[in-house]
């Protein structure tokens, strides 16, 4: 009876892991401590001989007891955290933080007209000549909101750092009834030296589109904005730090001297909230040079360029006049640019820090200028060109692997996924701040998955689960309109001493023969980060779409084990997909829609990175839905008639949604295939120890497990399908494909 309650105890502990229920360690644990002490002896253990055997060696400072904490380190459960209280409402925080901002909807790539400027002192100046040899900083700021204030020795010192960049700073008081001995006051005490000048009629605010008196913009030689938001994070409303945690100005003016865009490219900006209803802005004329080249360039030129992955550029006007009936035709639509989430509710900022949707302003101005003569207007009016260090769009990579020969590419039919290892060499680990996939031949290469695998590891561990790779998500991708993965400073992947990377490439003949050899670029962090970015992949390999369907789904879920932050997502299907969604469930609370993509396009598997990280507690539930139109009114399915189900080939299909998340360096916790290691499950499963599960310990197993709740049939049908030898016990090999069924 004993024996029996230690192994109830344990698979309930299993279940606790997976589904976040109630800390069944601690309850047996108190059961079991007779005298209170918060520590178990011998001798109240001697009548559990089983646990003792379990128990061995738990006793890490051998001082003859064991306390929980020993326990859970033992049985591989982390110390329990006391619950944090519920607020009594949902309200809007008081203290606020700078928050990311969506480039297109915050106006970055305008040009600010060179607009005259009366400094404090009296004198009349335009803005062009107050620009340094690498941009301008046009700090907003007053002598009375408390932002302010405080960060006003923040720019004695930002002063400086400018300076040695050869950026120069100009000052704009948007408070009309301050007074001139107060904004006296303040230079003076701050040491500033950079021009000074009260816009009593808000109308270098309103031109500029500020929002706060502590907003900061950085414009390039060309008066392009290449940032604006926040200084830094270290003020708020309702908070202050000791130093800034993110140092968002500098890292701007950084990226900017390296050609790279800035990356966040636009935050809120803390401070007292400017009414600029009342002002006139300084609109100039809409020329090509000075409006539609900025729109053209923020939103296509990534592509649309030499050696892009497009068919045709779009860097010199006379590019866009040539292509003007389609560039109106795929932005009306909106298939130009690529994006496919569901927009934001109206007023509300677009929740994606990469969203591609052009903006209302920037539509309606490209449409209004191809509607008319289509003037060129001044051509030293035209932005910086884009600069792309050898085609990279990270920048000149730290590290190149490229595949050891090319891979030769047919002219018609189908292939086979082609799995190319490339061995990096490394000599040490290294944290990867950013990377990019670079196929030679880009018109036949459908996507590419990159996988790291340690030292030794076999490239073929399950060659039975077609969707194994899948399931342990990627290092770096590429797939259509998406070839590169950044992080801020503070977040990287680990990339180990010695590893290798395996290339899965995906290619799609297209009537001329070619060969293939793809390139990875990697950028490695500086020092290394708080935060390891990790990836899981939602995966359905069961699929069964059958002939005609026309809005088939197909759902996957993922058990969240412990509490982790989720950075982005990215669906995967193949030429039936018509729609995808996450869905994301709080234990015991209501199901969240965090993604939808009412229509999916194939040809656009785009990565959706969240503006502000979403925390997941353990016992979060990730619903990953795709729906299949196998009908006749899909003109891009290859048979209608036929039931599909899942392989790799773009005839078959996927139902694959990869959940990008970052846990804290040193943690061991992964979600890939489900969320718990087949090795620590088996040795929790395995009660007597003889390194295999037997038919008895895996019933006790499955009828803790909700999903197999009142499912006796199905429970028993997994054992079947594990145990491979057919001799009804499991070893850790047949266990380990536990991971693999749906």
């Amino acid at each position: 009876m004993q024996r029996f309650l230690f192994v109830l105890l344990m698979f309930v502990l299993l279940a606790t892991s997976v589904t976040g229920q109630p800390d069944v360690i601690g309850i047996r644990f108190k059961q079991l401590d007779t005298n209170g002490d918060g520590k178990l002896s011998a001798d109240e253990l001697k009548d559990v001989g089983p646990l003792q055997v379990r128990l061995k060696g738990a006793d890490k400072n051998a001082d003859g007891f064991m306390t929980l904490d020993e326990v859970r380190a033992h049985l591989g459960q982390p110390k329990v955290k006391a619950k944090d209280p519920e607020p009594a409402a949902k309200t809007d925080p008081v203290r606020e933080a700078p928050k990311v901002l969506a480039p297109n909807t915050a106006g970055m790539g305008r040009m600010i007209p060179d607009i005259s400027l009366k400094t404090r002192d009296g004198k009349d100046v335009a803005l062009k000549d107050l620009i340094g040899k690498n941009g301008l900083v046009v700090a907003f700021t007053n002598t009375t909101c408390p932002i302010c204030k405080k960060y006003g020795p923040t720019l004695t010192k930002l002063e400086e750092a400018l300076a040695a960049k050869d950026v120069a700073v100009v000052y704009i008081n948007p408070t009309a009834n301050e007074k001139p001995a107060d904004m006296t006051a303040f230079i003076e005490t701050n040491k500033l030296k950079g021009a000074y000048v009260h816009d009593r009629d808000g109308a270098v605010a309103k031109t500029l589109g500020a929002t706060s008196t502590a907003e900061m913009f950085l414009l390039d030689k060309q008066r392009t904005v290449v940032y604006r938001g926040a200084l830094d994070d270290q003020y708020g409303l309702g908070y202050s730090h000791d130093a800034p945690k993110r140092t968002y100005l500098l890292d701007a003016v950084m990226a900017l001297q390296a050609n790279r865009a800035a990356d966040p490219a636009a935050t809120t900006a803390p401070g007292c909230e400017l009414d600029l209803s009342a002002a006139k802005a300084t609109v100039p004329s809409m020329t090509y040079h000075n409006r539609i080249s900025r729109i053209v360039q923020s939103n296509c030129v990534e592509c649309h360029r030499a050696g892009g992955v497009a068919p045709f550029s779009l860097e010199k006007y006379e590019d866009v006049v040539a292509h003007a009936g389609m560039i109106r035709k795929v932005v009306e639509k909106g298939t130009m640019p690529p994006w496919f989430a569901t927009a934001a509710a109206e007023g509300k900022p677009s929740p994606w820090a990469n969203d591609r949707t052009v903006s209302g302003v920037d539509k309606a101005d490209l449409f209004a200028w191809l509607k008319s003569d289509r003037p060129s207007g001044d051509i030293a009016d035209a932005p910086l060109p884009r600069i792309y260090a050898d085609g990279w769009l990270i920048g000149k990579p730290d590290a190149v692997f490229e595949f050891p020969k090319a891979v030769p590419v047919k002219a018609n039919g189908t292939m086979p996924y082609q799995n190319v290892t490339v061995e990096t060499k490394l000599t040490e680990d290294k944290w990867v701040s950013a990377v990019e996939v670079r196929p030679s031949a880009r018109e036949v290469v459908h996507h590419v998955l990159v996988f790291v695998l340690p030292p030794g590891k076999d490239d073929t561990e399950d060659p039975r689960d077609a969707a194994a790779e899948e399931r342990k998500g990627f290092f770096a991708i590429y797939v259509p309109g998406q070839s590169v993965l950044s992080y801020p400073e503070g977040f990287a992947k680990r990339l180990s001493k010695g590893s290798r990377l395996r290339f899965q490439m995906h290619y799609t003949p297209n009537g001329k023969a070619t060969e293939d050899k793809t390139r990875i670029g990697l950028v490695f962090a500086e020092k290394p980060p708080q935060f390891e970015v990790k990836v899981a992949g939602i995966v359905n390999a069961k699929l069964n779409i059958p002939p005609g369907a026309d809005n088939h789904p197909e759902p996957a879920i993922l058990r969240v084990p412990t509490n982790v932050t989720a950075l982005g997502f990215l669906p995967h299907m193949h030429l039936r997909g018509k729609a995808f969604r996450y869905e994301i469930t709080l234990q015991g609370g209501k199901a969240e829609t965090v993604l939808d993509i009412p229509h999916y396009d194939f040809n656009w598997q785009l990565y959706y990175r969240l503006a502000e990280p979403k925390l997941m507690p353990a016992g979060t539930t990730v619903k990953a839905t795709g729906w299949y139109d196998n009908s006749d009114k899909n003109p891009a399915n290859p048979d209608p008639k036929k039931t599909v189900r899942w392989g790799p080939q773009t005839t078959d299909e996927m139902m694959l949604g990869y959940l990008e998340y970052v846990v804290p360096v040193g943690s061991s916790t992964t979600m890939a295939g489900g969320g718990i290691e087949p090795a620590t499950l088996f040795k929790r499963v395995d009660m007597n120890g003889d390194e295999k599960i037997s038919r008895a310990e895996y019933d006790v197993f499955v009828k803790l497990l909700p999903w197999f709740k009142d499912k006796p049939g199905e429970a028993k049908q997994l054992f079947e399908r594990l145990d491979a030898n057919e001799d009804s016990v499991l070893s850790i090999e047949e266990f380990k494909k536990l991971k693999n069924q749906q």
